[in-house]
């Protein structure tokens, strides 16, 4: 048996070791590495202000048991009406969007009655979703819809459904799944059921910042919206926006939501009362564009095997782990913090660095970061 050592070993060898860091950074270094998009998580007053308004302190700080048994649920609710009037439809609280990816895709896909098609790039939460519902499987190429129609051509008929998952914001690569195209073809294909992650969009795209679907015109063609609080929001947790019998399904059927313990109350009545902000945000919102832009301008000389896409998460890939955390040391002694994002997070050959912008930054810091990455680039060669 090969002990643990041996391959963590390995992993070092390859430059692929992962560890966890110590401390907080310095407050001279620029984070580009956090999901803080809006760059609420540290802006300051938005604490005071929450548990200045009346009751914020009595709010209890943990559940203390499972959503299904908990014995405080109001903040619970007032969130999850919130979220229904946003999305004009029931929404429903998971912990995490891993626990809201695992517990749902593996409740709805049934096992010998629906066929699972999700994009080649979908988060690992979707992977070991499919895993866990014990239906049958695969992947299509990275949003090759052209790659999906054939799928669903030569092995959706033996189902009653196919469930095909995409993000609306890919994480590592920042660029945008075709929501009118996918909407075609559920429309082309009646037993489809379109399942789109908003993690990396909700607070920072669309109309108040509710995401691509939400201000799509093929809205209704979408069966499953998941948004996550962890990132724009400044929170933690997750939900879906579902049909009313989808939802009470779920209730019944997502294991993640039945067998954890629910978030604490305190955090769902941050998390609407950081919502009530960030649909507001739209000046936010376009600053975090503009900087998307500038960035992209940037990286696209140094990346002319991998186009960039304008994004608030913008790539740059370097295809080797060791040059990743190189690069990324080099930045770090610059005053930037980026990480390596190495395999299994990105398939082999596209190890990079994941450059993470806010709305906190300002375009001299963007200025300083593409004069720092060009200096370190030039001095490899």
């Amino acid at each position: 048996m090969t002990s643990f050592r041996d391959i963590t070993d390995r992993l070092a060898a390859e430059g692929n070791l992962r560890r966890i860091p110590s401390g907080a950074i310095s407050g001279s270094i620029v984070d580009l590495s956090s999901n803080d998009y809006l760059g609420l998580a540290m802006r300051p007053g938005l604490q005071e202000e929450f548990f200045s308004r009346p009751g914020a302190t009595a709010i209890p700080m943990t559940s203390s048991a499972s959503r299904l048994l908990a014995s405080h649920q109001d903040e619970y609710h007032s969130l999850e009406a919130l979220l229904s009037e946003l999305y004009g439809r029931a929404a429903l609280l998971f912990n995490s969007g891993y626990h809201a990816n695992t517990g749902m895709v593996s409740a709805i896909a049934q096992a010998g009655k629906t066929l699972i098609v999700a994009d080649k790039l979908a988060h690992a939460s979707i992977i070991d979703g499919m895993t866990l519902s014990k239906a049958p499987f695969t992947r299509f190429r990275h949003n090759d819809l052209n790659h999906l129609r054939h799928i669903l051509d030569k092995e959706a008929a033996g189902y009653e459904h196919a469930l095909v998952i995409v993000e609306s914001v890919y994480s590592m690569d920042g660029d945008r799944a075709d929501l009118q195209g996918l909407a075609g073809i559920k429309r082309d294909y009646p037993g489809v059921l379109l399942y789109v992650d908003e993690a990396h969009a909700f607070g920072v795209e669309g109309k108040r910042g509710l995401g691509l679907s939400r201000s799509s015109e093929h809205y209704s063609d979408i069966d499953i919206v998941v948004g996550t609080f962890g990132k724009a929001c400044a929170s933690m947790g997750a939900f879906c926006a579902v049909a009313p019998d989808l939802r009470d399904y779920l209730v019944n059927r997502s294991r993640s939501l039945i067998f954890s313990t629910a978030m604490p109350p305190v955090t769902a009545a941050w998390t609407q009362f950081m919502i009530e902000k960030i649909v507001n945000m739209d000046s936010e919102r376009a600053h975090l564009k503009t900087l998307g832009e500038q960035m992209q301008k940037i990286l696209s000389p140094l990346s002319p095997g991998f186009p960039v896409t304008v994004s608030h998460i913008l790539p740059f890939v370097v295809g080797d782990p060791r040059r990743a955390v190189t690069l990324s040391a080099g930045l770090l002694d610059h005053g930037f913090k980026v990480l390596p994002i190495r395999v299994p997070t990105v398939p082999p050959g596209t190890d990079r660095l994941r450059i993470s912008l806010n709305a906190a930054l300002d375009k001299a810091d963007i200025n300083r970061f593409g004069e720092a990455l060009k200096s370190i680039c030039a001095g490899e060669k």
